[in-house]
């Protein structure tokens, strides 16, 4: 609307000033030659009445004080030329002779002379206005050419252009209220056309999978508008549906994984049981003076498998229901170092900065929580040239903060936001319980959990514990 009132403005204008402009120049044209046929009577009717014999060389005596008279009745002032071009008589007073000039031109003789025609118009610009002159033949009473009359004529267009500059100003005037109110009714309309779109995307933004969305409800709605409605409408109603049926969907599944999991984690140990069994079975001799050790050995292999398959039972009911707190005042130092000494790898290595941190922890629980992350880091590395994996318990303010470091394969972007979800590994065998139960765990202690990582550079796990105050 608004481009369609500045186009129309600037376009009614251009016509405007084009208009005038033509009006002028057929205004201008029509009344030169009203006053070239008026003049042409006067110089008639003056040779008619003359006592002296119509020729070139009385022309200055036949209009000697007639010239004076027909100018002032026709209100022009003219010139008369001989045949050869020179200044016989003008209509001006004798102080304004001067500015005549005395010669034709060459091209006005020769126009008049070669071309057949009884009348030459010259058009030119002079102190800033249009101006023109007509030079014409003066005939005698037989109609031969005795003289040339100048009419020279110049265009005044200030009242013209005074009048268009009225016009224009109150052209303007009405277009520029034309504009504002094109832009007060632009303003309301398109608020009025997009409150519905309004509604809809504030509605859209709202959309979330978690939660119970809400339908939208518009008064009146437009054609479009209302089908767009109803089908934003109809995505809420399937997108319930398909919420339904994948939570649904996703608790089946979860279901059947952890079965598959449980029935795979127990019957890894199950198998090194049974073998150990039918070995002790098949060497098994009572007379054997070293039969007690072997029997004890036996015994603690087996005690070994079932506490393996007691583990991951406990891993498994661990992650879906924490056991109890134990809060014990531990000195974390000593149970890190406890917990890395079931490790043999010559590349894992302890840094401390205090002989004694002592926070308020479950003992069992902190072991499972540092075994976890070290195992972690052992698995990073299968691959490296010079593995390392540097264990630093440290006080930062009033936390205790403890890091597992490793220099393995680094976890990639796209599974960064996966690691402490339940069941995600990337490892072929396992759980996907362990860094899941490993936040469970610290999060119930107050503590958090947070870890960098690079690809190809490795794994820094941090986590941070509430320091035990000396009192």
């Amino acid at each position: 609307m608004i481009t369609l009132v500045v186009l129309a403005s600037v376009l009614i204008a251009g016509v405007t000033v084009y208009q005038y402009k033509e009006q002028g120049n057929d205004y201008h044209q029509e009344r030169l030659e009203r006053k070239e046929e008026q003049l042409i009577k006067s110089i008639n009717y003056t040779l008619k009445e003359t006592t002296y014999p119509v020729t070139t060389e009385n022309l200055h005596l036949i209009f000697s004080e007639e010239i004076y008279e027909i100018a002032n009745i026709q209100n022009v002032n003219f010139n008369i030329y001989d045949l050869e071009g020179n200044l016989i008589k003008n209509s001006r007073p004798s102080f304004d002779s001067n500015t005549i000039a005395t010669c034709l031109d060459a091209e006005v003789l020769n126009f008049l002379r070669e071309s057949g025609e009884t009348k030459f118009v010259e058009e030119k610009r002079a102190a800033g206005d249009n101006y023109q002159a007509i030079y014409t033949y003066i005939y005698d009473l037989k109609f031969k050419p005795i003289g040339i009359l100048n009419l020279p004529y110049f265009e005044d267009n200030t009242f013209n252009n005074m009048e268009l500059k009225e016009f224009l100003f109150r052209l303007a005037m009405v277009y520029i209220l034309m504009l504002l109110v094109a832009i007060v009714l632009a303003y309301f309309i398109s608020k009025y056309i997009t409150r519905s779109l309004q509604t809809i995307s504030d509605k859209m933004n709202r959309t979330n999978l978690t939660r119970q969305n809400e339908k939208i409800y518009l008064e009146s709605p437009g054609e479009e508008i209302g089908k767009l409605v109803d089908s934003y409408n109809r995505m809420i109603d399937e997108l319930e549906e398909s919420a339904v049926k994948l939570a649904r969907s996703e608790r089946e599944q979860a279901w059947r994984e952890m079965a598959k999991q449980v029935a795979h984690e127990i019957k890894n140990p199950l198998t090194p049981l049974r073998l150990t069994v039918q070995s002790f079975e098949r060497k098994f001799d009572p007379s054997d003076p070293d039969i007690q050790k072997k029997v004890k050995e036996f015994s603690k292999t087996l005690i070994q498998q079932i506490d393996t398959m007691s583990n991951i039972a406990t891993a498994f009911s661990s992650f879906a229901d924490m056991p109890a707190q134990q809060n014990e005042t531990l000195n974390v130092v000593k149970v890190v170092k406890l917990a890395l000494e079931i490790f043999n790898e010559d590349y894992i290595h302890f840094i401390a900065d205090e002989e004694e941190l002592v926070a308020k922890l479950d003992r069992t629980q902190l072991i499972r929580v540092i075994t976890n992350l070290v195992k972690n880091a052992i698995q990073a590395i299968p691959e490296v040239e010079s593995p390392r994996i540097l264990v630093t318990v440290a006080t930062v303010g009033d936390r205790v903060k403890i890091s597992v470091a490793d220099n393995g394969l680094g976890i990639p972007d796209e599974n960064k936001h996966r690691i402490f979800e339940p069941k995600f590994t990337t490892k072929s065998s396992g759980t996907g319980l362990g860094l899941g139960m490993v936040k469970n765990i610290v999060e119930n202690y107050g503590g958090t959990i947070t870890f960098t990582s690079k690809v190809g550079k490795g794994t820094v796990f941090t986590i941070d514990f509430p320091k035990e105050q000396k009192k």
